[in-house]
This record gives C-alpha cells, structure tokens and sequence, in this order.
C-alpha cells in the first residue's frame, strides 16, 4: 500500500509539472505568434521575434512548437490578440503589474479583478503602481561566457546598464528601448545569450510580514494560473527566513 500511495504522489506531482510546463509552452506560442504577425515572420529581421524565440528555447520548448506559432501568424488564422498590463496592490501595500497577452479583454479583466479580489488585493488604475519599477531588458549568460570582469567590460561596451555575476551565471541589465542593440552587441563578443526578456523591476522594495507574504505568494500563484497572464511582478521584500517557513 505504502508503494502504491507513494507513486500516486509522484504521478501527481508529475502530471501537475507537466500540466504547468503546458501552460508555459501555450503562452510562449502566444508570444511568439504575436511577434510574427506584428513583424516579418524572419527572426533575423524581427528583434521582437528573436527575442521571443530565444525566451522559448530556454525553456527547451521543441522546435516544433516554435515552427508552428511563426506558420500561424504566416496563414493569417490568429486569434487577435492585445497586450495589456495591469495595476494594482497586494496585502500589505505591495505594488503588482500583471502583463496579458489576450484575446478577450473582457474575460481577462475580469479574471485578474477577481484573482486580486479573492487573495487580499486590489486593482488599481493604469500608472498607479508602474512609477515603482523600472522596465528593462534582461540578458541571461550562463557562467562559461567568461569571467565577471570580461562580462562586465562586454555589457559595458555593449552599451547595458549594469552587470550582475554569481555562481549560476551573468546577469546584464539594459534600458527597455535598447535592449535589441545590445543584445547583438554581445552576441558578437559573449556569443548567444542563454536567455533574455523584458523585466519589471521595482525601485525600491516593501516589507511584508509573514501572514501577509502567505496571501501574497497564493495571489502571485493564481494570477501567473491564469492562461492570460504572460508575467507577474511585485515590489515585495520578503526575509529568507518567512520564504523558508512557508515553503518557498
């Protein structure tokens, strides 16, 4: 009995990855048709599509895959969909910007109202909560690209904002609108990046304790559920000794 329970548990476990590695996949599709159908299907001529793509083999999703979202903007059978990002406050005071790739903007509003509503948040008006953050690009680097100082020089030549390093890799950071310039600036000298995208980050954070950060962190989880929403960011300041007690 006790081996039967025990792989009834492991199952779960695998069909709940798998069921979450779906959702990734389906959005990164989104992603990746949107890019195609407001460009040239050509990655080489499309940054918004290369960079799309790259998001999506970082996450070892099949070529395949890839190849089917491009054909689908190609044979003009998209959904239409709309990019909106919305605002509003978590427990605590805690800022959030929710990013949505939809085809229904009425439903998603809805949605991402009601998750706020139902985990000790509330929607805010457009700019309410965005001053908080800066929005930049992100340039991922695995270790083996070369030393901190080399990266550091690279990114700085490259035209980036700043570089961060530590044992799992290089971390480089660029304003928003140059973020395709220098992405090819350090192809050329680093080589591809391991991944890259666009990041929300908050100029300064806000403490939570941790009945607040347990209801925070079950808001996070049930927006980033939802098959709209592309990204979640928050401005929470949450200690490593609550992110321990509840799991995280």
């Amino acid at each position: 009995m006790a081996g039967h329970s025990k792989f009834k548990n492991i199952q779960f476990r695998k069909d709940r990855q798998d069921g979450l590695r779906s959702k990734l996949f389906s959005k990164l599709s989104r992603d990746i048709t949107l890019a195609a159908k407001t460009g040239l299907p050509d990655p080489a001529a499309n940054s918004r599509l290369r960079l799309a793509i790259a998001n999506a083999k970082a996450e070892s999703m099949p070529k395949d895959n890839i190849d089917r979202a491009i054909k689908k903007a190609q044979g003009g059978d998209a959904d239409t969909y709309e990019e909106i990002r919305y605002e509003g406050f978590g427990p605590g005071g805690v800022g959030l910007i929710v990013e949505v790739l939809t085809d229904n903007r009425n439903r998603a509003a809805a949605n991402v109202r009601t998750h706020f509503g139902k985990n000790g948040g509330n929607m805010g008006d457009t700019g309410s909560v965005a001053f908080m953050f800066d929005r930049l690009g992100e340039i991922v680097y695995p270790p083996s690209a070369g030393a901190e100082e080399a990266v550091l020089e690279a990114a700085i030549d490259a035209g980036a904002q700043d570089a961060e390093s530590d044992a799992d890799g290089h971390v480089i950071l660029t304003a928003f609108e140059d973020l395709g310039a220098v992405i090819e600036a350090l192809e050329a000298s680093l080589g591809p990046a391991k991944s890259t995208k666009i990041v929300w980050r908050a100029r300064t954070e806000t403490p939570v304790g941790e009945a607040e950060a347990a209801t925070l962190m079950k808001l996070v989880a049930a927006l980033e559920d939802d098959d709209d929403v592309q990204s979640v960011w928050t401005n929470a300041e949450i200690s490593d000794e609550i992110m321990a007690r509840l799991g995280g």
